[in-house]
């Protein structure tokens, strides 16, 4: 286990910390208010001193609860429905939590709207900032009530991820209901180990995370992998760990060797960077050569449509692409100047081609360095 990553989290000034729907529930899916308030007790510890940003599920559970229901409803309506109840009852429990120690919590609610768009995005960033500024504690949710499919991060881990490169965390804890990361299931397979560090995540690595197996949460391992990821490629060292065992955010952030740490696997990048790179779904890949492939990546250069060997999916002018190399290896994310149609046209080309294969030239660069972010 190394130590860089321990004390990076020890001497962290501001902490994301996600709780999940497993951390706040009994098996049942009712709230476990017993164990929310020694939950509770962990936040405020963790919020002297510095600044802390709290994305919290359990909305819809509590609505479901209030409601009554056998269930987590499966329809879309059924769980806007239960988010719209549950609410307001898990924002007062925060309120109950800190307002007891004089602090001041925010609800912030998001969807993925809010960050797809690069003025929303800033939006969202100075709010935050000013909150923490003012010493408020921001408990954040994606806002269930009015999201649909195509809106949904999905489960807020993706969600914490997100926000973590929003606010230039310094660290990004995921409360889980399993210990970390194993090397097979701990539930069914009692040889399972608990993989400590984790420098780069492999394909073999990602495949240890498996689907949620809750009945009432939507997130499994294999999300917190994804946002843990993505945030050490912004620079942020982030863990997963148990919100089930009291004292736990505690031990990580007195930089105790628990749960599974990943290592930064990139340097702390701008708003912009980050937004490209955490904030942007793709809607297309660029599979680039060897030569560009090296221009953007040790030279800071732009991508030429002369790189190009091969475009992937249905995007349109601005919209973001990974790039990928010639083995498939995605290693950076931009927003295109031309559409996917133009871009199969001028693919190869050198950029005094453009007007002569499409009649007209928007700019000689298929993805401005200005617009690029490597992963």
């Amino acid at each position: 286990m190394t130590h860089s990553g321990r004390n990076a989290l020890r001497a962290a000034r501001r902490v994301v910390v996600k709780i999940g729907t497993n951390a706040l529930t009994h098996a049942t899916g009712r709230f476990n208010r017993e164990h929310f308030e020694a939950l509770g007790q962990d936040l405020l510890w963790a919020a002297r001193g510095r600044e802390l940003v709290v994305v919290s599920s359990g909305a819809i559970a509590l609505g479901v609860e209030r409601l009554g229901l056998p269930g987590r409803p499966r329809d879309i309506p059924g769980k806007q429905a239960c988010a719209a109840v549950g609410q307001s009852r898990l924002m007062q429990a925060y309120e109950d939590v800190f307002g007891g120690q004089g602090r001041t919590v925010a609800q912030v609610l998001l969807t993925h709207e809010d960050v797809q768009d690069r003025r929303r995005y800033l939006n969202v960033k100075h709010a935050l900032e000013r909150l923490l500024a003012a010493g408020v504690v921001p408990v954040i949710n994606e806002n269930d009530t009015v999201s649909v499919d195509e809106l949904k991060f999905g489960d807020n881990d993706t969600l914490a991820g997100l926000v973590a490169g929003v606010v230039e965390a310094d660290a990004l804890v995921l409360l889980s209901d399993v210990d970390g990361l194993h090397t097979a299931d701990p539930r069914r397979d009692p040889a399972a180990r608990l993989v400590e560090t984790v420098e780069q995540v492999t394909p073999e690595l990602q495949a240890l995370a498996g689907g949620s197996s809750s009945a009432v949460g939507t997130g499994g391992m294999a999300t917190k992998v994804r946002a843990a990821a993505r945030a050490a490629e912004l620079g942020i060292p982030g863990v997963i760990t148990s919100g089930a065992v009291p004292g736990r955010l505690r031990a990580v952030l007195e930089g105790q060797g628990v749960g599974t740490l990943f290592e930064p696997t990139g340097g702390r990048r701008g708003a912009r960077a980050a937004w490209i790179s955490h904030a942007l779904r793709p809607l297309g890949v660029l599979t680039v050569d060897a030569g560009a492939r090296e221009a953007i990546v040790t030279g800071k250069r732009s991508l030429l449509p002369s790189g190009v060997r091969g475009v992937e999916g249905d995007f349109g002018r601005g919209d973001p692409v990974d790039l990928a190399d010639e083995a498939g290896a995605v290693f950076a994310r931009g927003l295109v100047t031309y559409d996917a149609q133009e871009l199969r046209r001028i693919a190869g080309h050198h950029t005094s081609d453009i007007e002569r294969v499409l009649g007209y030239r928007y700019l000689d660069e298929v993805v401005h360095r200005d617009d690029l972010a490597v992963l």
